[in-house]
């Protein structure tokens, strides 16, 4: 490894031309998915790789290594296999390398968002960055490049596990996307300002996503705030699918032009990111034989003047829904009605047009729930607005939708007057009509809730702002026999502390279950909506109690299902769930009634307990 100072140095002197892609390259060359898995298996496709670089004018290196840190690597079930897979790439880098190279260890995200928008806690990614850099530096790398890093907050807990291992060079690179906003907002001037004071951090920089005048822009941007050296590593332009592959537009001759705008912008570490390859890099190398780092004395003497980015519109009173004022003040009454398969709706809307008729408040619209086959509940909901004038609840599940389309379909939802969003994880995809579907969970509903939150304050998950702050009322699920109690008042007073407004529960049956939820509400000052679930027989409970989690109903109740004929079950269950309606309105805020097969003229028999 080299010192913080050595390499400090020749970043002063001169200037390091640095390889461009792996994954690309080998993904070209049919290795499959997980590139780094190829360190052990394809090893002299690699090493080969490595070769071309060092050949084309490469002085610095990164290992086969982006994606093999332990959560990572998981996904494919290769996370036993963390010190082989980063040992060998180590191997294989310094072996092509040779004496005068660099070899950098390559350190990217742990590939699954951190709490609270993810699952995967900070603690958690900190000892898998730890343990991938102190492998990586164990073996020989010369020093740790952190790169394509999306969250600030990530890569710096990435800095501070990898500093953690002692006085060790680090190069910081973030990815800014290919947006005019990104500029005009100051984002690579704060970047350069609070990144390049980090300890340890011997270069700071951008890579992917963006091409190479983007890039210009960016590097040029950094330079008047900081005096620490900057690294530049674009694709060639905007990629395009032709048949199943990627592909990159921009010329290697373009490419090395390029460099040299890349170097009076500021840039000591020239290299490129997905879709260059071993003909960009020569070109790089071409074009930059003879120039020296820019002086940029002058510029890291400027005053530093950041931007200021203007703020977001708040939300108007009268934006947010009626739900919103109802809470807390009066009994809310909520009544989920399924959707039917297809298309046709009609039957949704008429009993919710039935339903707003006899005085219920909301209606709840799932989201795929048990991973069936529906109509899109964002447009659901919007027809039952518009056609039934009564407010939904939306629920918005976690499962079908990456971060990006997450927070794209709530800020359409809120564009079709949708206000009212319950967050759930959902369930996944293997239990549904289609078990072979991909179930994404790029956040869970804690995460979820979070990014509503942000919303109604006028950002998205990434801190830009939307223009005009959100007014959802977001609702949050809680269930009152989880098997592990106090996980799941963990994750309730995380959702609370996240901005969540009113809690909802599965069907409670009996008396202490609906203590547990009242007093979890209560812990954390939120208005409680606890589940209603009228049963219809004998059959629908034994199914409900044994094979339908978070649900459990008494041994008296089933006993009397099972002792009696279906009218008369079917009575039974409408004064049970009256009964227990009456019971629970002394320690709840509202009831979420759920009828069977969606039938509304149940909830409405079952709701008159509260006349």
């Amino acid at each position: 490894m080299l010192s913080y100072e050595e390499l400090k140095s020749r970043l002063t002197d001169r200037i390091i031309v640095a390889d461009g892609a792996m994954g690309t390259l080998l993904s070209e060359r049919h290795v499959p998915l997980p590139y780094e898995r190829a360190n052990l298996t394809d090893p002299d496709a690699v090493f080969s790789a490595h070769r071309e670089y060092v050949a084309a004018g490469a002085g610095m290196i990164e290992t086969n290594t982006f994606g093999a840190n332990r959560i990572k690597l998981g996904s494919y079930a290769l996370d036993r296999s963390i010190r082989e897979i980063n040992c060998e790439a180590v191997r294989l880098a310094r072996r092509a390398a040779g004496s005068d190279t660099l070899v950098a260890g390559a350190i990217g995200p742990c590939g699954r968002a951190l709490a609270p928008s993810g699952a995967i806690h900070a603690r958690e990614a900190w000892q898998a960055f730890a343990e991938q850099a102190a492998i990586l530096l164990e073996e020989g790398a010369d020093l740790i490049l952190l790169e394509t890093f999306h969250d600030l907050e990530e890569l710096r807990t990435a800095h501070d596990a990898v500093r953690s291992l002692g006085d060790v060079p680090v190069i910081v690179q973030k990815v800014f996307v290919e947006d005019g906003a990104t500029l005009s907002g100051g984002l690579p001037e704060r970047f350069a300002v609070e990144v390049g004071a980090w300890s340890g951090v011997v270069a700071i920089g951008a890579n992917c996503a963006i091409g190479p005048q983007r890039m210009v822009q960016i590097i040029r941007a950094m330079a008047a705030h900081t005096p620490v050296a900057l690294s530049a590593m674009p694709t060639p332009g905007l990629p395009q699918r032709v048949g199943n592959e990627i592909r990159y537009a921009v010329t290697p001759e373009y490419f090395g032009k390029q460099a040299h705008l890349l170097v009076d912008a500021g840039a000591s570490i020239v290299g490129g990111c997905c879709g260059t390859t071993p003909e960009h890099v020569a070109a790089i190398a071409r074009a930059l034989k003879d120039r020296q780092p820019a002086d940029r004395g002058r510029a890291t003497r400027t005053p530093v003047i950041l931007p200021v980015a203007e703020a977001p519109l708040p939300a108007s009173t009268s934006d947010y829904s009626e739900l919103s004022r109802r809470l807390g003040k009066r009994y809310v009454t909520a009544v989920e009605l399924d959707l039917p398969r297809g298309h046709d709706i009609s039957k949704v809307i008429e009993g919710a047009r039935a339903l707003r008729e006899s005085g219920v408040d909301v209606i709840d619209i799932s989201d795929g729930a048990r991973a069936r086959l529906r109509m899109n509940a964002i447009a659901v909901a919007h027809l039952v607005q518009e056609h039934a004038k009564i407010e939904v609840m939306l629920h918005f599940a976690c499962r079908d939708r990456n971060l990006l389309a997450v927070q794209a379909d709530l800020l359409g939802a809120h564009a079709l007057g949708l206000r009212n969003v319950l967050a759930v994880t959902g369930d996944p995809a293997l239990i549904g009509d289609y078990p072979s579907a991909t179930s994404v969970y790029d956040v869970d509903s804690v995460g979820l809730v979070r990014i509503l939150r942000r919303f109604n304050e006028g950002i998205d998950l990434a801190g830009a702002s939307i223009g005009q702050a959100t007014a959802f009322t977001i609702a949050v699920a809680f269930d009152p026999l989880a098997r592990d109690p106090a996980k799941e008042l963990d994750r309730l007073e995380r959702k609370a502390a996240e901005g969540a407004h009113v809690v909802y529960t599965q069907p409670i049956f009996d008396e202490q279950a609906l203590e547990t939820a009242a007093r979890a509400a209560e812990h954390v000052r939120l208005p409680l909506l606890f589940g209603l679930l009228p049963l219809r027989s004998a059959r629908h409970c034994e199914f409900m109690h044994n094979e339908v989690p978070g649900i459990r109903i008494p041994d008296e109740i089933r006993a009397r299902m099972s002792e009696l004929e279906e009218a008369d079950a079917r009575r039974y269950g409408l004064d049970v769930a009256r009964g227990f309606l009456t019971l629970a309105r002394n320690c709840t805020q509202g009831v979420y009634v759920m009828p069977p097969f969606g039938n509304h003229k149940t909830a409405q028999a079952v709701l008159k307990a509260l006349e």
